[in-house]
Parts: C-alpha cells; sequence; structure tokens
C-alpha cells in the first residue's frame, strides 16, 4: 500500500488535514427506494434489478455492505485527490492515529463507525441487530446504531413515516415465538406486539443492539458501528415477502431452526421498557453558537454505558464563517447550500449521477479536527451538514433525555 501512502499523504498536505470522498451507493434487495438521495432517476437501478434499488448513501466508510452479490467494495468509501481514487480503509489501515488519532487506533486498529442515509418508500422489516458477543460467535460484530431525520432530505414522509419500536410491556417471549413459528403463513404479526412511534424531521432515536425496531420512510442519517450484522423477525412487510434467511444469517448455523435462540437473542428488558422513548428519543441541543451560525448535537447518549459514536449539525447563514474544535476525526456530509470547509469547496448537489465526483462529502482527520476547522457560507441560502464521531471522541456530549432540562 505504498502508493496509498503517498497518495493520501498528498491529498492531506492539499487538503490541510482533510480528505475530499466521493459518494458511495448501496442497494438493497429487499427494499424499494424512497428516491429522495439526489441520486439520478435512471440510477437507481444502476447495479442492476438483481441488485435491487439504490436506497443508501455511504459516509466517511470502512466498513463493507453485507449483500447477498456484492461487489468487492460495496459500502467502502474512496478518497479522489488529482483524478485518483483510494479507499478510506486503506488510508487509516497506512497511516492508522495520523488518520483516527491515538486514542482510537491504539484500542480498535480501523475506524470502527460509520454513517449513511437510508431512503425507502415504506417501512423496513421489524428487526434487530447483534450485540457483540452475539456477532463474534459468527466472525463478526454487534452493531448498535442511532437515528437523525435531516428536515433537508424529508419534503416528503413518503409511505410510512412511523416506526415501530421495542415490545409492548407484558409481551412474553412465547408470544414472540408464536410468530416466528407463522413464518410461512404469510404477515406473521409481529407487528401487533409492538408500538410505532410518529417520526418527526429534525428529531433523533438511539438504538441499542437486541432491540427490535421497524424504521419507517423518513430519509434517516445513521451514525452507527462498523458492522452490517442484522436478524428480521417479520415475515411480510406491505405485502412483500422477507426471507427467513434474512432472520438467521447472523447466527450460528446450528440455532438456524430453533426460533427459542432467536428469541433469547433479544435484550428483553429494553424491548419491553415501558419509558422505551424517555430512554432513547433525542431532539438537538445547542453545543455552541455564535454571529450567524449554531452547532447541534443531534446525536448523543451512551449505549450500555459507552459512548460508542456521537454527531452534530452545524449550520451557517449566508456569509455566516466560524472555526470549529472537535474531540476526534469526523466524516462531513453537506444537506443544504454551499461555501467552504477549510480549503475545501462544498456544494450540496441537487441531483448525482451514479459514478460522478460531488463536492458534499469531507473526511477530517484528528489533528485537524483538534485544532480547529474553519467553515463559511458563500452562498445565498444557509450552509448546512451533518458530521459524526467515533467512540470517545466528544465526553462532553449530552446524555439521553437531556433535552427536556
Amino acid at each position: 500500500m505504498a502508493n496509498v501512502s503517498k497518495l493520501a499523504t498528498d491529498a492531506l498536505t492539499a487538503g490541510d488535514g482533510m480528505l475530499r470522498l466521493a459518494p458511495t451507493w448501496v442497494p438493497r434487495s429487499f427494499l424499494q427506494p424512497g428516491r429522495r438521495l439526489k441520486l439520478h432517476p435512471v440510477d437507481y437501478y444502476a447495479l442492476g434489478m438483481d441488485r435491487g434499488g439504490i436506497d443508501e448513501r455511504w459516509f466517511g466508510s470502512t466498513t463493507e455492505a453485507a449483500n447477498e452479490n456484492r461487489n468487492e467494495d460495496e459500502g467502502l468509501s474512496y478518497c479522489v485527490h488529482n483524478g485518483e481514487r483510494f479507499l478510506l480503509r486503506d488510508v487509516v489501515a497506512e497511516l492508522k492515529s495520523e488518520i483516527i488519532g491515538d486514542a482510537i487506533w491504539d484500542k480498535y486498529g480501523k475506524w470502527p463507525v460509520y454513517s449513511k442515509f437510508f431512503d425507502n418508500m415504506g417501512p423496513i422489516p421489524h428487526h434487530m441487530h447483534q450485540n457483540a458477543e452475539q456477532a463474534a460467535k459468527v466472525g463478526q460484530e454487534g452493531k448498535p446504531e442511532s437515528y437523525y431525520f435531516p428536515p433537508q432530505m424529508n419534503a416528503i414522509g413518503n409511505n410510512f413515516p412511523y416506526t415501530f419500536m421495542g415490545l409492548e410491556p407484558g409481551t412474553s417471549k412465547q408470544d414472540v415465538i408464536d410468530c416466528l413459528d407463522r413464518w410461512n403463513e404469510g404477515d406473521n404479526g409481529i407487528l401487533d406486539l409492538s408500538k410505532a412511534y410518529r417520526l418527526k424531521p429534525g428529531t433523533g432515536w438511539l438504538i441499542p443492539p437486541c432491540v427490535l425496531h421497524a424504521p419507517g420512510s423518513l430519509v434517516t442519517y445513521e451514525p452507527q458501528w462498523g458492522s452490517d450484522v442484522f436478524g428480521m423477525y417479520q415475515s411480510l412487510v406491505e405485502g412483500r415477502m422477507t426471507p427467513r434467511s434474512l432472520l438467521t444469517k447472523d447466527f450460528p448455523e446450528e440455532f438456524h431452526n430453533d426460533n427459542a435462540y432467536m428469541v433469547d437473542a433479544l435484550d428483553w428488558e429494553k424491548n419491553v421498557d415501558p419509558n422505551y422513548k424517555a430512554s432513547n428519543y433525542l431532539e438537538p441541543i445547542v453545543s455552541e453558537e455564535g454571529d450567524g451560525w449554531c452547532d447541534k448535537w443531534v446525536v448523543y447518549g451512551k449505549v450500555n454505558g459507552e459512548q460508542l459514536f456521537t454527531a452534530k449539525e452545524l449550520t451557517l447563514q449566508p456569509g455566516a464563517k466560524c472555526t470549529i474544535q472537535d474531540g476526534g476525526s469526523y466524516a462531513w456530509i453537506t444537506v443544504q447550500g454551499s461555501g467552504s470547509i477549510g480549503n475545501m469547496t462544498l456544494q450540496s448537489p441537487v441531483m448525482i449521477r451514479f459514478g460522478a465526483m460531488t463536492e458534499d462529502e469531507v473526511f477530517v482527520t484528528c489533528s485537524k479536527a483538534n485544532a480547529g476547522v474553519t467553515f463559511e457560507n458563500t452562498g445565498t441560502e444557509p450552509l448546512v451538514g451533518l458530521r459524526y464521531f467515533g467512540p470517545g471522541a466528544q465526553p462532553d456530549a449530552p446524555e439521553v433525555g437531556a433535552h427536556m432540562k
């Protein structure tokens, strides 16, 4: 990877500690695209009808998408400099703490998180993500995650802007086992055991591992752990069949026909929490603000006592300029307006062709984030961007529920 080291070093020198990233598109064969990702209408099936429509864009990703018949680099972010493309994953492997800081490199040896937009016409099946111990049994990592619904991406809510989360208090494990036993009878009825929450643009949720959730049809910004494990517990969604293999794929093979095992894998206490919303709901909290600009926490809090990821939303009014210092490296995506980040141009595109380059996504190294990054709005509308951070990077971030104080 000597060539990657030279390319990355040159790019970091030119970008003053920042890397320009190309769009990373991911299809899902079992979902219908919501068509709000700014991808050109003719390109939603650019990877082929057999692969499904593109309904996700991944940011700052060194994590592979766990899709069947996937391309070798599916889900991985590319850096671009002087016409050359090279994987962010290779840059981190080569330059290590120079990119992601000592604390994260020394503990994880990689960039262990990523974020995405997911955008669907309707809901996703009720599913969970395994915890670290469960995922390790199949050679993978667990996946806690979080949601934020950017107003700029959600002018329309599509078919079902509600998310079922957890299970109703009083639900028994046998109730859920019975649902899995009915897998081949059509709708297995698992949503009868759950509660749907109306999704509101400009708010978010923390989703611990092993908690059932059926994401609704708002475009969702999703900082999460660097894994693509899941188990889907709902057999039919909007008339679309969910293959049972999507329930079992990340459990040990010897338990694939053991529905009681699948139910025991759920974090029962968190699923039937009578205060589920209070335990997991997020609203933006101002981090700092100045003349014509405001920086807000949009993802915060801990998962099982540990801060695994956080995210902020920065807004600058026309003509505003600010310098922001952060506790760790981050990936930035522009969702509205135009301006600059350091010496790089920012422009939120109206429409993107598959394979085309944009000027809306940047990865900022830890040392640059610590020293401070200068943002400027050079346009005529607000400049708005989202950025997510890795584990432990923001020790001063609020706790869940802080927006009510």
